[in-house]
């Protein structure tokens, strides 16, 4: 099983960026799919974008297309989350997932194999 942990959240001002780091530990982390959910005050946990092992395929949720981008580094054993033009209903917190493609981009989340302790992410108007 992979570790995760989140970094990067943190308080930033609508239309500014951000990006998140999730370092992952243990040797099956390349063989992973790896993903992105947030979950705001009061509502469900939702699915963010998704990047294959190999980086070559990434998914976003079709809202956040062209805001957010997703992108990993297996030799630092490191998936990023850019995000861009923040808006204050983007703010939630933010986790860091691996799993199965298949199981992140359903987001099928009793299916997923790792989950992150969440990082804070609050965007002011």
């Amino acid at each position: 099983q992979v570790q995760l942990v989140e970094s990067g959240g943190g308080l930033v001002q609508a239309g500014g960026s951000r990006r998140l780091s999730c370092a992952a530990s243990g040797r099956t982390f390349s063989r992973n799919a790896m993903g992105w959910f947030r979950q705001a005050p009061g509502k469900e946990r939702e699915f963010v974008a998704a990047i294959s092992w190999s980086g070559d395929n990434t998914y976003y949720a079709d809202s956040l297309k062209g805001r957010f981008t997703i992108s990993r580094d297996n030799a630092k054993n490191t998936v990023y989350l850019q995000m861009s033009r923040l808006k204050p209903e983007d703010t939630a917190d933010y986790y860091c997932a691996a799993g199965r493609w298949a199981d992140l981009i359903a987001t099928s989340l009793s299916k997923v194999d790792s989950w992150g302790q969440g990082t804070q992410v609050t965007v002011s108007s």
